[in-house]
């Protein structure tokens, strides 16, 4: 009977060691969770700062394309002065 008591206690203490790190395991997990919620947190605020950045750009090549326009008209209105003349 000593024996099988021992057993049961060993047992016991395996079942204790189990649901500890079940309950660890589980607090892990929900970490885990948070973490990757975070770093799409953080994807997400680096693809709207790469849209940004994009959007400047887009509006100074934009500029640069309208003084260019203008230049050409210009241009064209010359060579039209010159050739009436």
């Amino acid at each position: 009977m000593n024996h099988f008591n021992a057993l049961i206690n060993q047992q016991m203490k395996t079942m204790e060691k189990l649901l500890y790190i079940q309950a660890e395991l589980e607090r892990c997990q929900e970490i885990e969770a948070e973490l990757r919620a975070l770093q799409k947190e953080t994807e997400l605020l680096s693809i709207q700062t790469e849209i940004l950045q994009m959007k400047k750009e887009l509006k100074e090549i934009h500029e640069v394309f309208e003084k260019q326009t203008e230049e050409v008209i210009e241009s064209y209105q010359n060579i039209e002065e010159v050739s009436i003349v």
